[in-house]
């Protein structure tokens, strides 16, 4: 799956873009037709602790998939977006089969 990652308003570091690219791969085991994805990281200027917000965009075919988290850290985030995508796509594919 090709994945563009963008990071708004920070620099991303190697470790963090590699954790988050381990998170979609994993979710190609449930579904294999993900053809690419798009992964933006932003810092809110927003008050409090979840200041940090990942949001994925897949595409699968005949659909688009989308999750957005907010969380203390990226890699929290990045886990509940794909923890929601994982769900998505088990949703999608049991359409799919149906039809």
């Amino acid at each position: 799956m090709k994945v563009q990652m963008h990071s708004v308003h920070f620099d991303a570091d190697k470790k963090l873009l590699d954790f988050v690219q381990q998170r979609l791969n994993k979710l190609e085991t449930f579904y294999d037709k993900v053809t690419e994805g798009e992964v933006i990281m932003r810092l809110n200027n927003k008050d409090g602790i979840e200041n940090k917000t990942v949001e994925i965009k897949l595409l699968v075919p005949g659909n688009i998939l989308f999750s957005q988290e907010d969380a203390a850290s990226f890699e929290a985030a990045a886990d509940a977006a794909t923890e929601s995508l994982r769900r998505q796509i088990t949703k999608h594919k049991e359409k799919a089969l149906t039809h």
